[in-house]
């Protein structure tokens, strides 16, 4: 597959899903979030949002190298062949001023019906700075790319 079409794929996946699992590192064993997540025009970050008071927070704040995946299968045989996943790792931090602001407005415009989540003081903006992306398509054809 062409670096152009796993460009595609990868920017299919970001722009058109809105769910990942979230995986960050807990005190003993690895811990899955699901999180509606948006990525910025150029894929160097992506943004959830969630409340201070979790585990996944904590454990961010703990351990900030996470992972995400987000796939585009629907639980059917033809996922075997056709579906793509991607596993976006990057370090999180809490998105703050003039880029808190930035990346808010690129989450509300794709989850526009969270804006009261979001105004909530134990509400973070979670900014992903992505490192890679591991995309795999047909189930085993398997290609690392950098944003």
């Amino acid at each position: 597959m062409s670096e152009i079409a796993e460009d595609a794929i990868l920017k299919r996946l970001l722009s058109g899903q809105n769910l990942g699992v979230l995986a960050t590192m807990g005190e003993e064993y690895p811990y899955t979030s699901l999180v509606g997540f948006a990525a910025t025009e150029d894929l160097k970050n992506l943004v959830f949002a969630t409340l201070k008071p979790t585990r996944k927070y904590a454990n961010i704040r703990n351990h900030p190298k996470i992972s995400i995946l987000v796939n585009s299968g629907r639980n059917s045989a033809e996922d075997f062949r056709d579906a793509a996943s991607v596993t976006v790792l990057g370090r999180a931090s809490d998105a703050e001023g003039d880029e808190r602001d930035a990346l808010k407005r690129i989450f509300l415009s794709k989850f526009p019906f969270l804006e009261d989540f979001v105004r909530d003081p134990a509400c973070v903006l979670v900014k992903v700075h992505v490192e890679k992306f591991i995309v795999v398509t047909r189930f085993q054809d398997v290609r690392e790319l950098e944003p």
